[in-house]
């Protein structure tokens, strides 16, 4: 299994440009979201938790979290944790508000994605490595934690490898 630093790294080699970085601020919440609320269903309530399709995916994530890292994997449980909440209120509500809600949140997160994307210049990193699905919530939270002057010794490592990050002009086509 790779390390944090190995999967944060092979990761941010494809977001070094500051307003990508910025995006998936803004992107990969709304998709774990959306993923959470369009797994939300079918679903049902077992002593006050509402159990669905999503439960288990968020389960799996944050076993995996949790190995590759104690802090980033608690902190990415709850996280998740929230996420499975605001499902399983949408869950209960009208298809259409919870198909709508889901959909929604899905497009318009990948959107945001694609033109952070767009600047970076280069694509998204599950095109070459599925598991940059998986990588790319860790990501934001692992930056959040680097932006507040936490765990300096991975960010430092990343930045070893993938090199520091920048905002890249694009070049205009001749």
């Amino acid at each position: 299994m790779k390390t944090l630093v190995e999967h944060l790294a092979q990761y941010a080699a494809y977001h070094r440009d500051r307003r990508n970085i910025v995006s998936h601020f803004v992107g990969i919440p709304m998709i774990v979201l959306a993923v959470a609320v369009l797994l939300s269903r079918p679903g049902f309530a077992l002593a006050g938790l509402w159990l669905a399709p999503a439960t288990l995916v968020a389960l799996a994530a944050a076993t995996f979290y949790l190995r590759l890292d104690r802090g980033f994997g608690l902190l990415m449980s709850v996280l998740l944790l929230l996420c499975l909440w605001c499902a399983a209120k949408l869950a209960v509500a009208s298809t259409a508000v919870w198909l709508l809600a889901g959909l929604g949140l899905f497009v318009i997160g990948w959107i945001i994605q694609f033109v952070g994307h767009y600047y970076e210049g280069r694509k998204p990193a599950f095109v070459d490595d599925v598991m940059g699905l998986v990588i790319g919530p860790l990501f934001v939270v692992a930056e959040a934690a680097f932006l507040l002057g936490l765990r300096k010794e991975v960010e430092h490592a990343v930045v070893e490898i993938a090199g520091p990050t920048c905002i890249r002009e694009k070049k205009a086509l001749a």
